[in-house]
């Protein structure tokens, strides 16, 4: 099944204004100026200091992925000087997890009696979203994805629809996942992460598994540009399958924006170290294999949302026009950052291209 949104000349647009992020690099990391910190197979997030946002009495009890999603929304929001928010929509592959497991644990110490609920209702998925809106005493269209490796695509693509079409101005929307103890084992059991000490070979993977890491990156989406906006999201298309050659839809998805190939000037690859998910960015970069090639999970890790973090990582290099030797998955260098094409998947399923511009 395919999503997909053409565009009409009619219609407004969708600007990235300001962007929020928390992840395994320090609080302060620039992508053009900071040395990356290397991954190893689980990759916690450096937290920033909460205090000047969260109550601590409250903090305490926070999930971490809601204090996370609460910083990084905050941070989106300072950043694009949104007013109104006409919606909070989050994508979210697990949502908070670090709770459900709490919850399960005192079921099975407290021999299911004498439970606090408290855990239980803070690990829904949509707690983030929701605290997000209590925090900013939001109102307005309030909603959460779970969609796998799609979650944060489908809460841009919401986004996307809502303020093209609809009459929404502002939309605050981001992805984010924690690791939680449990959850981590189950994954080194079935294989889904690399071993303790496995080599991280990003551009030849020899094993599979991903490094596992957690975040959240947020976004300030607004049909007004600014003088400050990062890009333009031109279309936003996510499927579970290829119904025809990766070129085929690829070249159909460039044509409804009369873009071939060759318009592109970087595309960017959600590579994640698996050799399991190698073989289809394989194909990509053969498909692209004039244009200039970029990764980002070295940087951010892996997981359901990280995807939201390569969307900061392409905006930011719209804006700035420089392309950072780090995150060069080949030698060729862009004359120019106006056309960049995000194409990701997960486990061979869950695929998205984001095409953005510059503005």
């Amino acid at each position: 099944m395919y999503f997909c949104a053409s565009t009409h000349t009619h219609m407004k647009n969708c600007y990235i204004n300001g962007i929020g992020a928390v992840n395994i690099q320090p609080t302060d990391f620039d992508l053009f100026t900071t040395e990356i910190n290397p991954l190893s197979n689980q990759n916690k997030a450096h937290q920033p200091s909460y205090k000047e946002l969260i109550a601590p009495a409250m903090s305490r009890r926070m999930a971490k992925g809601v204090k996370m999603g609460i910083y990084a929304a905050n941070e989106a929001l300072k950043e694009s000087k949104l007013q109104n928010i006409d919606a909070i929509i989050v994508g979210t592959g697990l949502g908070c997890i670090e709770d459900s497991e709490k919850f399960l644990d005192a079921i099975i110490e407290n021999d299911e009696q004498f439970l606090t609920p408290t855990s239980f209702i803070q690990s829904t998925h949509n707690t983030v979203a929701a605290q997000i809106a209590l925090h900013l005493q939001c109102k307005a269209y309030n909603f959460t994805y779970v969609n796998g490796g799609n979650s944060f695509e489908n809460a841009l693509f919401d986004a996307f629809l809502q303020l093209k079409h609809l009459e929404k101005n502002e939309i605050l929307i981001g992805g984010v996942d924690e690791i939680a103890p449990y959850t981590f084992s189950m994954f080194e059991m079935i294989e889904r992460v690399k071993k303790v000490g496995e080599e991280l070979d990003f551009k030849n993977p020899t094993t599979a598994g991903v490094a596992l890491a957690e975040g959240a990156t947020f976004f300030g989406l607004s049909t007004q540009k600014t003088n400050d906006s990062y890009a333009e999201v031109l279309d936003v298309m996510l499927f579970n399958a290829f119904n025809n050659d990766e070129e085929t839809i690829i070249t159909a998805f460039l044509a409804k924006h009369n873009l071939e190939i060759s318009a592109i000037d970087v595309v960017q690859f959600g590579i994640n170290a698996d050799l399991n998910q190698q073989e289809f960015y394989q194909k990509m970069a053969t498909i692209f294999k004039d244009t200039p090639q970029t990764y980002y999970q070295h940087i951010s890790g892996s997981y359901d949302t990280a995807s939201a973090f390569g969307l900061k990582v392409a905006a930011e290099i719209i804006k700035k026009q420089v392309l950072p030797k780090t995150i060069q998955y080949n030698n060729i260098e862009p004359n120019k950052i106006e056309k960049v094409l995000l194409i990701n998947q997960f486990n061979n399923t869950d695929f998205s291209f984001v095409l953005l511009q510059s503005c």
